[in-house]
């Protein structure tokens, strides 16, 4: 039986790993994260909308043949001669490991970018993974607390109220909507002295939600502008400091907390592999997945990592999940007529965002969706698209329990 090894146990990588046939191939997979994590609700963790364990599924609960087939470790090098990834376990950095293969598929994701920003990664927060929300969730309930601590000043209780997202894509709107919910839903009731010192500052240097149709765009902005605890700012960080953000034309935003959501930076194995990339560093592949830089055809890069040559995809889950999918289906038919008929290609089922006070957006191939209406569509999408029947009963609960008695503040 041949040896499969993943990369990764994101949206492309567990993809492959839930859709292979394991008749056909010994699993191995190596990842330092051992959850997959349904990124769509990420936001909404970081306010209490969602707990965290909701919106995650435990890698080993999909079964591997032997539980050493799961190596909670990172890979640091690859050589595809000898067909040998070098690992590093993520628990112990002295404790390396080879793993060989037949057949490697490399989905690493990527890291956010700092666009090389003074002082992004010793002050700002990213939101990419379960300990980032947590990061964030934290720092939101100890600026409330600290904000009623006696001897804090005006001025200083508002610069801890104020919290600076910084990129307007759907992960920085989307959790703009989230703390909105939140100031709107419990901050007046549990802090309601503080209520009108809070503030929420979006910076974005375009258009937010700039993949989105026009109308919708417009909408979502004019939604954020009638907010009055809600700024939206069209301009350049220059500089991230410990009490605030610096924009390139001059002006001083004293904040609490900053969330960075400015786009994908390739990570350290993907920087160091001898292959092909994008100019955005992303590891080059053929219509088929492959990495065009290994003769071999014996390994593929899907998801944020990879892009295909001459047929450029955006990163997002939803590009991630259908090549991880249509992989598994090619290694599939490889290991039974030893071919692959069909080269991947890829029609977008459209997008959804949520900009908070039960709306949201939905920009698809067949129509346009605004408001409640839309609300109701992005959630009933997510909750079918969860990974597990435990999700689908836990987030759905998560949601009533917000509802009917609000979102947990307790600090641990």
């Amino acid at each position: 039986m041949k040896q499969l090894v993943i990369l990764g146990t994101g949206w492309a990588s567990y993809s492959v790993f839930r859709n292979v046939n394991r008749n056909f191939y010994k699993i191995i997979v190596v990842s330092p994260r051992n959850h997959f994590l349904f990124t769509p609700l990420l936001t909404s963790t970081t306010v209490g909308t969602l707990e965290f364990r909701s919106i995650i599924e435990p890698i080993r609960n999909t079964g591997f043949r032997d539980p050493h087939d799961f190596h909670i470790a990172e890979a640091i090098s690859c050589d595809f001669d000898k067909r040998i990834v070098k690992c590093q376990n993520a628990l112990d950095k002295s404790i390396t490991s080879e793993v060989s293969y037949d057949k490697l598929v490399v989905g690493v994701g990527a890291l956010p970018n700092s666009f090389n920003v003074p002082g992004v990664h010793e002050h700002a927060f990213f939101l990419k993974e379960i300990v980032d929300a947590r990061k964030i969730r934290e720092r939101i309930l100890q600026n409330f607390e600290l904000g009623l601590a006696p001897g804090i000043s005006e001025d200083e209780n508002k610069r801890l109220l104020h919290t600076v997202i910084v990129g307007g894509g759907p992960t920085g709107v989307e959790f703009g909507a989230e703390l909105y919910d939140f100031i709107r839903q419990d901050v007046s009731r549990l802090y309601n002295i503080e209520k009108e010192n809070v503030k929420v500052t979006l910076v974005e240097s375009q258009k937010i939600l700039g993949a989105f149709d026009e109308k919708l765009q417009s909408y979502a902005e004019k939604k954020f502008r009638e907010r009055s605890n809600f700024n939206l700012i069209k301009g350049i960080v220059n500089e991230v400091l410990p009490n605030g953000v610096k924009l390139t034309d001059g002006s001083f935003l004293p904040c609490g907390l900053v969330v960075w959501s400015t786009g994908l930076a390739p990570r350290e194995f993907t920087k160091n592999l001898d292959v092909t990339k994008t100019k955005q560093g992303q590891v080059l592949t053929d219509n088929y997945l492959r990495i065009i830089s290994d003769r071999s055809l014996n390994s593929y890069a899907i998801g944020d990592c990879s892009n295909i040559q001459d047929y450029p995809l955006p990163c997002t889950a939803q590009v991630a999940e259908r090549e991880g999918r249509y992989l598994a289906k090619s290694l599939n038919e490889f290991a039974k007529n030893g071919n692959v008929s069909n080269p991947f290609t890829f029609k977008s089922m459209g997008m959804l965002a949520y900009i908070g006070d039960y709306k949201a957006l939905s920009d698809l191939p067949e129509f346009k969706l605004k408001g409640i209406t839309s609300w109701l569509l992005w959630r009933s999408a997510y909750l079918t698209r969860l990974g597990s029947w435990r999700l689908r009963l836990q987030v759905p609960l998560d949601w009533l329990k917000t509802l009917l008695f609000g979102r947990d503040t307790s600090r641990f």
